[in-house]
């Protein structure tokens, strides 16, 4: 049983109204004789106490936070009442908490939050962000967990919308490294506001920190669902990727006249044959040829003449000698090849490299932006 499980056990959520216990008198027992009387005129709370203290000191790691802040300082008051309790007193404790652990069959979670939580993964998103809105469901647990793992896309575009000052919390909130990286994102006046306001945070109140973490977390929980993974740029470059040569090259040419920013975002997108010698480490062409059947190879280095021949001889320059000679030898007797069956040659090639730098087997070199 995880720890967050024997937080939420009966024992730990014992009901806040229950009469207090003279902890006064319970501090003053002897350390030695009358155990089992005194374990039995302990409180639940009492007794809850003790467990938590025992697990603690034992090095366990308890969630105690997903109580509610009631219960969570009941503890501490509880906690800082007592002082000492005889080995006797505490396997009594120890023993009826074991017990009642044991004869739960099954445990379900508390609300409407808790059974969303269950079941994620096994409902769809838009059904659990429809019956949240309808229950007036509230994020439990740290909301900033939540936020923490959103796509950064979506962490940049709260930065770029919200106000300074939440956006500035926000960044606080976040792992160093990927504010760092959102920051860097942000236009350069938005992130020098956004700077400056992060150290004018050091007097919000932690409340208040936690209200702007719940805000952020409904309103962005409340986004509908995506119907694809990647963005337009993304899938168009992909098909473009898989595409003639011929079809690739006039698809582009009419994006150029229907929305030029968008056609130039897919030309970064795509990657091809030819972009092969300034994306590709020479290092790296061994991986990616070892796994390509050979007649592939020579098919898709013998049809790569004109602009994609420089293509064809880093990739030969960046074998063995012994290897690339071998294979000069079988493309002079492979004789020419058809425009489709070269292409399908290529397009596995550049599949292969694609598929190696999702591995993160190679990494591809990134192109750096031209200064106009």
């Amino acid at each position: 049983m995880t720890a967050i499980e024997i937080a939420n056990t009966d024992i730990l959520s014992a009901d806040i109204e229950m009469p207090n216990q003279n902890v006064g008198t319970f501090n003053r027992l002897p350390l030695a004789g009358r155990s089992e009387n005194v374990a039995q005129a302990l409180s639940r709370k009492q007794k809850a106490a003790i467990i938590v203290r025992l697990l603690l000191a034992e090095g366990a790691e308890l969630s105690l936070q997903a109580l509610p802040e009631a219960l969570q300082t009941e503890m501490i008051r509880q906690i800082s009442g007592m002082r000492y309790v005889d080995r006797a007193t505490l396997k009594a404790v120890v023993d009826e908490f074991v017990a009642e652990i044991e004869d739960i069959g099954l445990a379900f979670p508390n609300g409407i939050e808790g059974a969303l939580t269950v079941l994620d993964g096994a409902i769809s998103p838009a059904t659990a962000a429809r019956v949240r809105k309808l229950a007036g469901v509230n994020l439990c647990g740290d909301p900033w967990d939540t936020i923490a793992k959103l796509e950064p896309e979506v962490l940049l575009s709260t930065l770029q919308e919200e106000s300074i000052e939440i956006a500035a919390v926000l960044l606080s909130k976040l792992k160093v490294s990927i504010a760092a990286d959102l920051l860097g994102q942000l236009p350069g006046p938005r992130a020098r506001k956004v700077a400056y306001a992060v150290s004018q945070t050091g007097s919000i109140a932690p409340d208040v920190v936690e209200k702007i973490g719940r805000s952020l977390a409904d309103q962005l929980g409340a986004r509908p669902p995506k119907a694809f993974d990647n963005g337009p740029v993304a899938r168009v470059g992909a098909i473009l990727n898989a595409s003639p040569a011929a079809t690739r090259d006039d698809v582009l040419d009419g994006l150029d006249q229907d929305d030029t920013a968008f056609a130039s975002a897919v030309r970064k997108a795509i990657f091809t044959f030819a972009d092969i010698p300034a994306r590709v480490e020479p290092a790296d062409v061994p991986k990616v040829t070892k796994d390509i059947d050979q007649a592939v190879l020579v098919t898709a280095l013998t049809a790569a003449t004109g602009d994609l021949e420089t293509a064809a001889d880093f990739i030969l320059g960046a074998m063995s000698k012994r290897l690339a000679e071998q294979i000069r030898e079988e493309m002079a007797e492979r004789g020419k090849v058809k425009t489709k069956d070269g292409e399908a040659a290529m397009a596995a090639i550049v599949a292969q490299i694609r598929e190696l730098e999702t591995a993160g087997e190679i990494s591809l070199i990134i192109e750096e932006e031209e200064e106009d």
